[in-house]
């Protein structure tokens, strides 16, 4: 049975970035002794409770196990134990990777610029699975108070913004999206914007 004396951990909750799943929670505080937590998880369509690799651990945090998919939903719960005692479960509202994780932003490797064009070479935030359904989102300005944002869809990580006059500073942000099997886009958070002058032809 869970004691009345040993407070549960607090803001429990599960932190994601790029599919790599965290459960964190804050510290208890006790008088004397080290607190050590217990965390679990089940899936949707297996009604037991496993371990996940941290059982009586000083750490307030403990990483997914590698074998949890994207696309199940996970259930976990971490309790505090010292000595005999256990302070009761708390339990987290059902998670799912692929809805619930946030995507950075791709990263920018090169940009070749020539008169009328910027060529752009990307990767990918997070290492897809097959079958993943990804394109870039790309937003350009020219470097003026007037102008308007244009955008343009890509599917590779190496594609051009066309149409640019010459010898012209142009700025431009890149997000991932990630089309995931229930037709929903999940949408990474945009690159710092960074700007290149084309060429003068």
């Amino acid at each position: 049975d869970p004691s009345p004396h040993l407070p549960a951990p607090k803001d429990v909750e599960v932190y994601s970035y790029n599919f790599q799943s965290v459960l964190r929670w804050s510290p208890v505080p006790v008088e004397n002794g080290s607190v050590l937590y217990t965390a679990q998880y089940k899936t949707g369509f297996y009604d037991e409770w496993s371990a996940m690799g941290c059982t009586q651990s000083p750490q307030t945090q403990c990483a997914f196990p590698a074998q949890l998919g994207r696309r199940w939903t996970v259930l976990l719960r971490v309790r505090a134990e010292l000595g005999h005692t256990a302070s009761a479960w708390v339990l987290t509202t059902p998670f799912m990777a692929e809805r619930n994780t946030t995507l950075g932003p791709p990263r920018v490797n090169s940009v070749s610029v020539s008169p009328d064009s910027l060529l752009i070479r990307v990767s990918s935030p997070f290492t897809p699975e097959t079958g993943d359904i990804l394109q870039y989102q790309v937003s350009y300005w020219e470097n003026t108070t007037s102008s308007t944002e244009k955008k343009l869809n890509e599917s590779k990580t190496l594609f051009e913004i066309g149409n640019l006059k010459e010898s012209t500073l142009y700025c431009f942000s890149i997000q991932v999206q990630l089309k995931i099997y229930s037709g929903h886009l999940l949408q990474g958070q945009p690159s710092a914007p960074e700007c290149h002058r084309t060429a003068l032809s």
